[in-house]
């Protein structure tokens, strides 16, 4: 697929997770053959207030790039500057705005998803990034915001209007957060609506739900969120279930080195504090259906030192070599 003229050999992107999608995580699943990475959100505002917390939210390394930045706000002239604030990035491919978050913090500020009740300003917010940015532009959004109302087809129509370069769609209402399943027919009612890139989001945990979603929308790409964490070989595992190669599972022995691997990066990026707390709950998800790794989790959750997580880790990959 392309969006504007950046063109990708594999259409399956990992989404933009706070907390999850940082510098370390990020390389792994590029390494594991996704075709777009995208950062933390970061706010807008920080970036015009030149905030430190936020420019460290978009460190990037070599192995990733190039990488999609994700911004947030409800402030066209900001978000301009913001959009502005990358013209001479090579390392940023494409901008991103969210338009799909429904944490309550961002709400209250007309933020995020609340942008889909007011499609004028999020069609200004576009068109001010559109006139500032030499980047493709592309937003992402829901179903709709309250209830199970569906808004995605109207305001997809609005976003391209406003000349908006590619589309994701996730298949729930804010109401719904992350619960019940995703409306995957909305995201092919968008597809049929516009005539720009459609990227489809949610419930996508293996291979097989990239193709029932591929089949049953025809979107032009997949974006994966949850089914990521503690499995970057999802990328690799979606790319051969659609071009018809074998698909591989890793061993125990494998998910524990990956594990391993993804821990002594976030010590290189983050130092050994935060990243002793950070880790944990990507260990959870990488060991989750191992034998014994309650127990392990347990363990971890009241160690404060990495050498001995490290070794804890390595002591459990003996019972699978």
């Amino acid at each position: 697929m392309k969006i504007r003229d950046i063109e990708f050999s594999n259409n399956v992107f990992l989404a933009p997770m706070a907390g999850v999608t940082d510098i370390s995580f990020r390389g792994l699943c590029k390494s594991m053959g996704c075709g777009l990475v995208y950062t933390e959100m970061v706010s807008a505002k920080g970036l015009y207030y030149e905030s430190e917390k936020t420019k460290e939210l978009l460190r990037v390394a070599q192995e990733e790039t190039p990488v999609a930045v994700q911004i947030f706000g409800g402030d066209p002239f900001t978000m301009a500057k913001a959009a502005e604030y990358f013209n001479e990035d090579k390392d940023v491919a494409i901008i991103d705005i969210n338009m799909g978050c429904p944490m309550p913090k961002i709400i209250k500020n007309g933020e995020g998803s609340a942008l889909m009740k007011t499609p004028k300003i999020a069609q200004e917010i576009i068109r001010e990034m559109k006139k500032a940015s030499n980047k493709p532009i592309t937003v992402k959004f829901r179903k709709g915001f309250e209830g199970n109302e569906n808004l995605a087809m109207d305001f997809s129509k609005y976003m391209e209007e406003a000349g908006i370069d590619a589309i994701t769609i996730h298949g729930r209402t804010r109401d719904q957060m992350y619960s019940g399943v995703a409306d995957w027919n909305v995201i092919k009612d968008v597809k049929d609506s516009v005539s720009i890139p459609v990227i489809g989001n949610g419930d996508v945990f293996s291979a097989e739900d990239a193709e029932k979603l591929m089949s049953l929308t025809n979107c032009d790409g997949i974006m994966v969120a949850r089914g990521a964490r503690g499995n970057p070989w999802i990328f690799k595992q979606i790319y051969n279930k659609l071009n018809g190669y074998t698909i591989e599972y890793p061993k125990e022995a494998e998910v524990l080195d990956m594990c391993i691997t993804h821990y002594k990066l976030a010590i290189k990026y983050s130092g050994e504090h935060r990243a002793i707390r950070e880790m944990r709950k990507h260990i959870g998800w990488y060991i989750e259906g191992i034998r014994d790794s309650k127990v392990i989790k347990t363990k971890i959750n009241t160690i404060d030192n990495a050498k001995e997580v490290i070794d804890l880790l390595n002591e459990y990959k003996k019972n699978y070599n």
